[in-house]
């Protein structure tokens, strides 16, 4: 059977994607646990996995191993890095490294580091092509600043102005440390909508607490209640679902999940 070609008369195609800040492995217990970390990314069940504070080589806090290639290697999925932070390691030893991770079932088939401007922490943008069948989507994956609104805004331009004509077709996700609504997010509402308010269906791990059902807040994981990890889409990508999972006590965020549909052919 011949197979219809990709284009707009096809169905669009489903992505799964969760966004996570790992705190470097380390759980709100304060123990560094890799292996719990690999078994709440793999319930998710994510086409692709978009990680912030990840530790290569970095230190103690994290017993000085590669995370995103453990990673990568325990949920035998693609990775693309993206480090914020890059210094030489003692003699002999291999980059300290830490920033943003792309993991993926779906190949990859380009990707680059982008620096976003500011002062104290480094930060990054792992930008990054993956094919679909039948399409191609554009994911960069982000960890915004703390020290200031001004530097978030001029970041949130960067983000913007990476996803330039030929990658119309695209996501920005991350922990941007503001709320959707936030002033200093308004240069990527001129390009992109919150994929939480797109969504069809939502659901977060509010449980009893009524009043904050929906709302999509991610951290503290403990007792979340704010909502600075998002996904923002490109129009003409549709949201299914958007939820908040259980972290497993992994992270000191919560991992939020959407379900995206795709243009074919794009």
């Amino acid at each position: 059977m011949t197979r219809p070609a990709p284009g707009p008369d096809q169905p669009p195609i489903p992505v799964r994607l969760v966004t996570f800040n790992t705190h470097h492995g380390v759980g709100d217990d304060r123990r560094h646990d890799l292996p719990r970390l690999a078994t709440v990314l793999a319930a998710a069940d994510a086409d692709v996995i978009c990680l912030q504070e990840v530790d290569s080589h970095f230190g103690e806090r994290s017993e000085d191993v590669d995370q995103a290639v453990l990673l990568s290697r325990a949920l035998d999925m693609q990775l693309a890095w993206g480090p914020a932070i890059d210094e030489p390691g003692r003699a002999g030893s291999p980059r300290r490294q830490y920033g943003n991770a792309l993991l993926s079932r779906l190949p990859i088939l380009v990707s680059d580091v982008h620096p976003l401007p500011g002062g104290g922490e480094p930060r990054s943008a792992l930008r990054t092509l993956v094919e679909l069948d039948g399409g191609a989507l554009w994911v960069t994956t982000t960890h915004l600043s703390t020290r200031s609104a001004a530097e978030r805004a001029e970041q949130a331009g960067l983000l913007r102005d990476l996803h330039t004509e030929p990658m119309a077709t695209g996501v920005v996700v991350g922990d941007f440390n503001a709320g959707p609504d936030a002033p200093e997010l308004a240069p990527l509402r001129e390009s992109f909508a919150d994929a939480w308010t797109l969504a069809t269906e939502r659901d977060d791990q509010a449980r009893w607490r009524f009043w904050q059902r929906q709302e999509g807040l991610t951290h503290p994981a403990r007792s979340p209640h704010v909502r600075i990890d998002q996904v923002w889409v490109t129009p003409g990508i549709a949201v299914a679902g958007a939820r908040v999972l259980d972290g497993g006590g992994a992270s000191d965020h919560l991992p939020l999940a959407v379900d995206l549909l795709v243009p074919s052919g794009v």
